[in-house]
């Protein structure tokens, strides 16, 4: 047998030409989330103390802890309010006011086979799915 000189074509001797990969854009590290970044987003939307406390899972009163002080969520409840400034967005631009977004949340929505309404949002794939669902409602595309 030959041995082929090490010119030879790379792909004839069994290499894969390297995969190009697109650079992505990484996601911003949240160190630091004070009750005034969350105010600033709560006060986007008519939605109550006690409604709030719901969708984070935290007592009414560590809400007014966490108020009383300024002090900084943990990454857990970030995660949380940030999933719902996308959706809050999302609805303020789909509906005409914050007042008709809430009612919206209100009300029972079949969608995809699940009843989505305001509950739904105490769980990330209610509040997925409610985003999703304000989207195609933005693009017009209605299931």
């Amino acid at each position: 047998m030959k041995k082929r000189p090490s010119s030879a074509n790379p792909r004839a001797a069994g290499r894969k030409p390297a995969a190009s990969y697109r650079p992505v854009k990484a996601l911003p590290a949240v160190l630091d989330f004070p009750y005034s970044e969350f105010g600033r987003i709560a006060e986007l939307v008519p939605f109550s103390q006690r409604e709030w406390a719901s969708i984070l899972h935290l007592s009414e009163k560590t809400l007014q802890r966490y108020a009383k002080g300024d002090k900084s969520f943990e990454g857990i409840y970030v995660d949380r309010i940030l999933q719902m400034e996308d959706l809050i967005r999302m609805g303020l631009e789909a509906f005409t006011s914050a007042a008709e977004l809430y009612q919206w949340l209100k009300k029972d929505k079949p969608v995809l086979g699940n009843l989505l309404n305001f509950e739904s949002l105490r769980s990330t794939q209610g509040i997925q799915l409610t985003t999703d669902e304000i989207g195609r409602i933005l693009h017009g595309v209605y299931i």
